[in-house]
Formats: C-alpha cells, structure tokens, sequence
C-alpha cells in the first residue's frame, strides 16, 4: 500500500486485489483527517461523511449577524410585506405620504417668507443692516439643536414639526434670493433705465429671471435638508411617518426595516431633487446663458 498525494487531498493507494473498498482520504492540507472530522484550510472547510467521501465547502467571505446588516432579500421581503400589510395600523404610502407633506408645508413656508426677506436684503441697505446678521447667525445652526425650543414653542403635535421644517429651509431660501438679487449685472438695470423702464418694469423682467437660478439653487438645497429634518422631526412623537417607522424599528432592532426606511427616503429625496431639476429647465430656461 503505498500514498498518493494531490495539491491538498492525500489518500492512500490501494494495490492488494483482496482489498475492495478503494482508496481511502487520510489526511487534508497534511493534517490527518478521520470520518466525522473537519479541517478548516485556506482552499475552503473540508469532512469526511460516514462513507468515506469527502465534503468540500468553499469559503463564504466575511459573515456578518442580520442584526447589524440583513441581506438585501431580507430588506427586499420586508418591504413588500409592509407594502402590503402596512406598519402600526397604517400602510407603507400612508407613512411616506405624512413625511412628504410635512416636508412641503414647511419647505413652502420657508420660501414663503424667505424669497420676500431675500429680496428685500438684496435691494435695501437697511434691510440688510437688521436681517442680514440674523440671518448669517442662523444659517450655521443645525435645524436639530432646535428641536427642544420647537417642542417648547408648538409642542410635539404636527405644529412643531413643521415650524422645524419652516426654520431649515426658511435661512436657505432668504440666501439664495439675496444671494440672486445681488448677482444682477448692473449694467442690466442701467439699460433697462435707459429705455425708460420704472422701478416695478426693472423688478419683473430684470431683477426677478435674473435671480431666478440662484432661487431654484437654493430651493433644491433647502428641499434637501428638509427632507433630511423631518426624519428626525418625526423621533419626536409622531404617529406616522418615514422617521416613526425607523424609530419604532430600531428600539426592536428590525434592521430590515431601517435599512428599508433609510432607502425609501433615500430614494423619495432624488426624486424630489430630479423633479426640481425638470421644473427648473422648464422655468429657468436662460440660466448659464448670461
């Protein structure tokens, strides 16, 4: 009886006629194997079954608990599941529909009041004196650290969360048509004057479409942060929403149906930003054509 060797498997090669059971594997990468062990080797996880025969699984890359991170059919099956049951007594598009509303009552809000205080810093000296301090304090502040003051102020009803709203986007708005208004050639205003244009003729067709690109800027910027607000405006008490599903989620630690809500926002958020995208080609047709 003599051994044969291959790259990993050794077995033993069997050259008496009385012997009739064959070939027998005896060891694994060199290291002696009998039925019902196992040998981890760099090529994959190896065993011998209760016959003899080999059994080869090659190795499955790094491994990580579904708590921290469930596979993508996992995320896949429980967004059809809440799709069609829905979540907490309210179904999937019910949950996103209450974001997506708060999101634009509190973006409309803040472009309400900002556009008008934007412009009006962008023309008058003594606007910009009062509000323009007030508003470069303000910018910096991250819309979360006010949540404690909002929930003093309105509560924690649907007040609050869109007072929030209104806050994140309303400094952005009021920068972006101040920001619109100052970038107005004045060579622009001076030959509209000439022609003898009034103040309110300059306002329509010179200062208004010319500081409409920087508006729809800031209008997408605003959105944006906006819709990343709401989800934590929505820890605060909220009964629905995309946010209250993450929340409610994570305490009973459905990593699915976190990472479900994280790519459901994900998603609604570029296809708002692609939709004021097409509307802005659409209105602002001369923007970058001087």
């Amino acid at each position: 009886m003599t051994a044969s060797r291959s790259t990993t498997i050794i077995f033993d090669k069997n050259d008496e006629t009385s012997r009739k059971e064959g070939a027998k594997i005896v060891a694994i990468d060199g290291t002696p194997i009998s039925i019902g062990q196992s040998i981890k080797t760099a090529a994959g996880q190896f065993s011998l079954t209760d016959k003899g025969a080999i059994s080869f699984q090659p190795p499955s890359g790094l491994q990580m608990e579904p708590i921290w991170l469930p596979p993508p059919e996992a995320v896949v099956s429980r967004l059809g599941e809440i799709a069609k049951s829905g979540y907490r007594d309210s179904t999937l598009w019910e949950h996103l529909g209450f974001s997506l509303f708060r999101v634009i009552a509190g973006f409309f809000f803040g472009a309400l009041v900002g556009i008008p205080l934007g412009y009006a810093m962008g023309l008058s000296d003594w606007f910009r004196g009062w509000f323009d301090p007030i508003v470069e304090f303000m910018r910096p502040v991250p819309p979360l650290a006010l949540i404690p003051l909002v929930i003093i102020w309105a509560g924690i009803g649907e007040t609050g969360k869109i007072i929030l709203l209104f806050l994140a986007a309303l400094w952005i708005m009021a920068i972006a048509a101040r920001s619109g208004v100052s970038g107005v050639r004045i060579s622009k205003v001076h030959a509209a004057y000439s022609l003898g244009a009034s103040k309110a003729q300059i306002m329509r067709y010179v200062i208004v479409p010319n500081s409409l690109p920087e508006i729809f800027t800031g209008a997408r910027v605003a959105m944006g942060v906006c819709w990343g607000t709401v989800v934590a405006a929505e820890l605060v008490a909220a009964e629905k929403g995309a946010g209250m599903m993450i929340m409610v989620a994570s305490k009973f630690q459905l990593t699915d149906i976190v990472i479900m809500g994280i790519i459901l926002i994900g998603v609604i958020g570029f296809g708002i930003d692609i939709l004021m995208r097409w509307a802005e080609r659409v209105l602002v047709p001369w923007k970058s054509k001087g």
